[in-house]
């Protein structure tokens, strides 16, 4: 049957409001992709229309970077392995760490300790050395007398070093000497291939170093220089003060 001229026209006007709505979404879709290509190239969330900042808050902030405090010793790995303990329920794993502390001043630390893992047991061994720190009896920078000592069975021989000599050891009994601040001094190693044990020997040996009447320590002499720089700013404090009245 023909179209009448009130159907005709009603046809017409659904067909233009179709297409309107089909050009308004490809336009939303365009503007989409458009903020959506702007965000992938740039890697901020693009601003909306609105004058807003986009995505989550908007940019992110900078992380603040904490500066952290120095330690009060360095501290050196000495031997790290992995121990087995066989129990009745299975075996059991854990990791042990022997390390060494010191200040380079005439101060060393050792500490062994164990853990489920690596940097737990560091961290035990750490304070455990913390708690065994030994004070160096050191004449300029050397040792102030031959002396040797044994642990289990490994001996070492600790002997003075004019200056200039350098530090001339090796393994475990360097590594103490380096920590400790000895700058010149012979190590030796006669028995024993135990880290372990050679670094408790040198321990015993630097427990029996004595100081002879009369001579000073390097100790004694940073302590007595800090005397007098603490001197020589009083007497520049009191000169001011005495100035302005």
């Amino acid at each position: 049957m023909p179209m009448s001229t009130e159907e005709h026209q009603a046809s017409v006007n659904e067909n233009q409001a179709s297409g309107i709505s089909n050009q308004a979404e490809s336009e939303t879709t365009m503007a989409v992709l458009d903020t959506a290509t702007e965000v992938s190239a740039s890697g901020t969330p693009a601003p909306s229309s609105d004058g807003e900042r986009g995505g989550r808050g908007g940019q992110r902030r900078p992380r603040r970077t904490r500066e952290r405090e120095p330690r009060e010793f360095e501290q050196t790995i000495l031997d790290l392995a992995r121990v087995t303990r066989v129990t009745k329920g299975g075996k059991r794993m854990r990791f042990r760490v022997a390390l060494v502390i010191g200040d380079k001043k005439g101060r060393v630390g050792f500490g062994v300790a164990k853990g489920a893992d690596v940097q737990m047991s560091i961290q035990k061994a750490y304070h455990q050395a913390k708690k065994n720190v030994t004070n160096l009896e050191l004449v300029n920078g050397t040792f102030p007398h031959r002396v040797s000592a044994s642990f289990s069975s490994a001996d070492v021989l600790l002997m003075p070093a004019p200056s200039g000599t350098g530090l001339k050891a090796g393994g475990a009994v360097r590594t103490i000497l380096e920590l400790g601040g000895v700058s010149d001094a012979v190590g030796k190693i006669l028995r024993g291939h135990n880290k372990l044990n050679v670094a408790k020997a040198v321990f015993n040996a630097l427990s029996q170093m004595t100081i002879p009447e009369g001579v000073t320590t390097d100790k004694e002499q940073r302590a007595s220089k800090r005397k007098e720089i603490r001197k020589e700013a009083s007497k520049k404090v009191a000169k001011k003060t005495t100035a302005k009245s």
